[in-house]
């Protein structure tokens, strides 16, 4: 099943699980089906990642053009609350968030375009987020905006563990945006 969330680009996505005594399986990504639904992401790099710590927040992150990268998101273990945020100069939702829980239980997954900045915080210890890209990882071109910067609703009970990267990354309100918006 594929829905719109609050962020009309910014999709949720989930798949079918088919399910017996001994598990389930799903297809997490079919390229032909996605392509049916007018969806055509060209994934060249899938990422793993696991955080011991809830309230471990990674993110808000990017990549620059020309190496901006689309992301399909799933939790592999755990739980996590995901987060996209448009950073697109021009978008009338720019600076505007939209937050998923995606979980081992529910499936759910969440397709963030180019122009979006992502990011998580764990609910569950021993979390794992895997997601897929639609271009491979460039350092010249990474790039974060502070986590607290968005008036993001994280669902925190008490401090966040974070990177040196994402404690020291710029807010949004001082972040000159390598993203234009195109209707």
């Amino acid at each position: 099943m594929i829905e719109p969330t609050s962020l009309p680009d910014v999709l949720r996505i989930t798949p079918k699980r088919f399910g017996d005594a001994r598990g389930f399986f799903s297809e997490s990504w079919n390229k032909k089906q996605m392509a049916a639904a007018g969806l055509d992401f060209d994934f060249v790099q899938d990422n793993h990642s696991l955080s011991t710590e809830v309230g471990t927040i990674r993110g808000l992150h990017f990549q620059a053009p020309p190496n901006a990268q689309a992301k399909l998101v799933r939790c592999g273990r755990g739980a996590l609350f995901d987060v996209a945020v448009d950073i697109r100069n021009g978008s009338p939702t720019y600076g505007q968030w939209v937050g998923e829980e995606l979980s081992f239980d529910n499936g759910k997954q969440l397709l963030i375009p180019e122009g979006f900045l992502h990011g998580f915080v764990t609910l569950q210890p021993d979390t794992e987020i895997i997601y897929k890209c639609t271009d491979y990882y460039a350092p010249e071109s990474d790039g974060a905006v502070h986590w607290d910067s968005c008036e993001i609703d994280w669902p925190l009970n008490g401090a966040a563990h974070l990177s040196e990267k994402d404690k020291n990354a710029v807010a949004l309100a001082n972040f000159d945006s390598p993203f234009e918006y195109e209707d």
